[in-house]
């Protein structure tokens, strides 16, 4: 009882200390540096009394050479068992040929784990511990050693499924952050790639690591992104969702400010442009920053096939954008307003395909846009199998159906289908999300102020998208100054050997990326 109001009393003042900042309170008992004791029991019984009702922590009491008592402490689950016996417990309990060693000498003489890290306090002891770290501890010292022997199941490394392609690697980021620093650092081999980590998060501290490369990206980038993550005040981090939310410029914005990728080559290609990546522990989304809006209508393979191809695939998901986003509004505004505009034997078989129907165009629109937002969402949550066929023939069956019963007309049918092809065009699911639920406030404006409303709506997010910033770079500065350098890689994809420069961000840059000159020539041969 002793040791538990102890360990009370010190997260006591930690409250007192923080009582501005509740859910960080974990995290402020965590940071006590309250020292370890010389007597093995007492510090036996204060971990026991912290881990209590924690029933998969392993305790094993033993002698170290035969002559002094320890106890190493570990999570099952989390610790590799096989590595503590061979490495720590085996070697430890071997006779002892001479003089007794000290707890540090045992990691240089005795123990043969990779890594051996001392510690004085109870709060490294609990960090370690709750990072699968095996503990030893030693009568009459007040020192501990952590092996680094973690070892926990992992999920091996997939082909991303939000972001597959024909072109290019197959390899996706995973749940574990260090398999996600060891992908990042198989393909930027540079020491310039910097790696810095933090803990966010009072109960889960997650781990949170900041990529960028040193030289390339601007210091006052990584200063904000650092000041940012650190205002941080959570209980946890399950998600780099959550610190989207927490450090995006506009949070009542539609549009994404930051990047999300499960792709290392997509996340490299944007650290040797200058910008920063955030990992974040239990995810393999990775965060990119800055971004503009154009970041993200561009793919990975735009970059790995013939330029021609890309720059024709650019164009087509631009047009196909537009489309998603106000073809239904238009079908209503002309329909509603502007029959004028219709050529007159297409006009007679809309109204005779209307003519059952008892809705007006905007309420026939938002009964096909919902129902269909409906069945795509039914098809991402039900298991793979099944969740495609249900969408595809839920959408023929009751478009069908809707069309025989005269509750919506053939034409809306067919907008709608071509709206949901369109939008599928887009290859940031984050960036559709937001284009499918502008649709709505459009549809509406243009069944009730015709293309009038149709141009104040799109006004509307002009002007938004030109107020719109991501860790301070405009959100639409690819197109703001045009200039040809700043264009080549926006409107259309240059081939590589004109892309010389990489693109302007924040402040002072590492301009060139390649030499100039780099086109290919037959009479260049195989000089150099």
């Amino acid at each position: 009882m002793k040791e538990r109001s102890l360990f009370k009393n010190f997260t006591k003042a930690s409250k007192k200390k923080k009582t501005d900042d509740p859910v960080q309170q974990e995290s402020a008992n965590n940071s006590q540096p309250h020292q370890l004791y010389t007597d093995l029991q007492q510090n036996e019984q204060q971990l026991r009394s912290i881990y209590a009702n924690c029933s998969d922590i392993v305790y094993r009491t033993f002698f170290i050479e035969g002559q002094t008592k320890a106890i190493l402490i570990y999570i099952d689950g989390l610790a590799d068992s096989g590595g503590i016996e061979s490495n720590v417990i085996s070697p430890l309990m071997q006779e002892a040929e001479g003089k007794a060693y000290e707890i540090g000498q045992l990691a240089e003489r005795k123990i043969s784990a990779s890594q051996a890290k001392p510690f004085t306090t109870f709060q490294e002891c609990v960090e370690y511990l709750s990072n699968g770290l095996p503990i030893l501890l030693r009568d009459h010292e007040a020192t501990g050693l952590a092996f680094g022997l973690n070892k926990w199941e992992k999920r091996s490394i997939e082909e991303p499924v939000a972001e597959s392609g024909i072109r290019g690697s197959r390899e996706g980021f995973t749940e574990t952050l260090r398999t996600n620093t060891s992908l990042i650092r198989r393909i930027v081999k540079s020491p310039m790639l910097k790696t810095e980590q933090m803990k966010i998060g009072g109960y889960t501290q997650t781990n949170v690591i900041i990529a960028y490369i040193e030289g390339l990206v601007d210091k006052t980038l990584v200063e904000e992104v650092r000041n940012r993550l650190g205002r941080i005040r959570i209980d946890g981090i399950l998600e780099s969702g959550y610190i989207e939310e927490l450090i995006e410029d506009m949070p009542y914005s539609p549009f994404p400010q930051l990047l999300s990728t499960e792709r290392p080559d997509v996340t490299c290609a944007n650290l040797l442009e200058g910008r920063v990546a955030i990992l974040v522990e239990g995810t393999p989304f990775v965060l990119i920053a800055p971004i503009t809006l154009f970041s993200l209508m561009q793919s990975a393979e735009d970059y790995y096939q013939r330029f021609w191809v890309s720059t024709a695939m650019r164009w087509l998901r631009y047009m196909f954008t537009l489309i998603s986003m106000l073809l239904p509004s238009l079908y209503v505004a002309i329909l509603t307003f502007h029959h004028e505009m219709v050529p007159g034997s297409l006009l007679i078989s809309m109204a005779v395909s209307r003519e059952a129907v008892p809705f007006p165009a905007l309420v026939e629109a938002l009964i096909m846009e919902v129902t269909f937002e409906a069945l795509r969402e039914a098809g991402v949550r039900l298991p793979k199998q099944v969740g495609s066929a249900v969408s595809i023939v839920g959408a023929l069956v009751i478009g069908q159906a809707a069309v025989q019963a005269g509750l919506v007309s053939a034409p809306m049918v067919i907008v709608v289908a071509i709206t949901g092809i369109s939008s599928f065009m887009i290859p940031r699911y984050i960036a559709g999300i937001a284009i499918r639920l502008l649709r709505f406030p459009l549809i509406f404006l243009a069944g009730s102020l015709g293309l009038l409303g149709i141009m104040m709506g799109i006004i509307a997010i002009v002007l938004h998208l030109s107020s719109l910033r991501s860790f301070g770079v405009p959100y639409l500065s690819a197109i703001a100054t045009p200039k040809m350098k700043e264009l080549k890689d926006v409107l259309i994809r240059a081939p590589w050997w004109m892309m010389n420069t990489r693109p302007r961000l924040t402040g002072d840059y590492n301009e060139y990326r390649q030499a100039p000159n780099q086109k290919p020539r037959p009479e260049q041969g195989g000089e150099a």
